[in-house]
């Protein structure tokens, strides 16, 4: 279950392929590690019982998908506005600790308004794992699937950040930011639509 959901294209593949091209496969990898983190914060909320909170109170499920619309929206225009030529390729060394810190939370807060994780997550904790599991189960469960998605994207950086790949990311790609920005904006008007 958890393979085919992390693996369909979702906010957080595009925004992995995003870091991994425009900034290279080291921010990519923190992105991807920022995701993977998302993961725990769905598994907590699942094992203390707000999943329920959220799936049976309307209204806080309609602002956590607003507040997802507009996380996709920002990030949307934030790539419909890139000119050519604007990649950023310092050398690993270059990168600081600010510069980590934000790509992790890019990846962190993607995953945590992922409405699709959240889904995932409400039907994982709900229907898949008994309820009569007990906490080191469920905890083990979130680490593993933390940790899966994590690798799943890294090894994504991994590829679209090879060498041959971002070359021709330099000479096009502010073309591949501004599709991948109107994907964002589209993804976040369907999740408002589809409501």
């Amino acid at each position: 279950m958890h393979a085919f959901a992390v693996a369909s294209p979702g906010p957080d593949f595009a925004v992995v392929m995003k870091q991994s091209l425009q900034q290279g496969r080291r921010v990519g990898i923190i992105t991807s590690i920022g995701v993977g983190a998302g993961i725990l914060l769905h598994v907590a909320y699942s094992i203390l019982g707000v999943s329920l909170l959220i799936k049976t109170t309307d209204w806080l499920y309609q602002t956590l998908i607003y507040a997802a619309a507009l996380y996709l929206v920002w990030m949307g225009i934030g790539a419909l506005r890139s000119r050519a030529n604007t990649i950023d390729d310092a050398p690993p060394s270059e990168i600081n600790a600010h510069s980590s810190i934000k790509a992790f939370m890019v990846g962190f807060i993607t995953n945590g308004l992922n409405p699709k994780a959240t889904l995932f997550f409400l039907t994982l904790y709900t229907l898949a794992i008994p309820a009569t599991s007990s906490l080191l189960a469920k905890l083990t469960y979130g680490v593993y699937l933390a940790f899966a998605t994590a690798c799943w994207f890294i090894f994504v950086s991994f590829l679209v950040s090879h060498k041959r790949v971002r070359l021709a990311y330099v000479s096009h790609g502010y073309i591949f930011d501004r599709l991948m920005g109107a994907v964002l904006v589209i993804m976040a008007i369907i999740l408002v639509v589809a409501q």
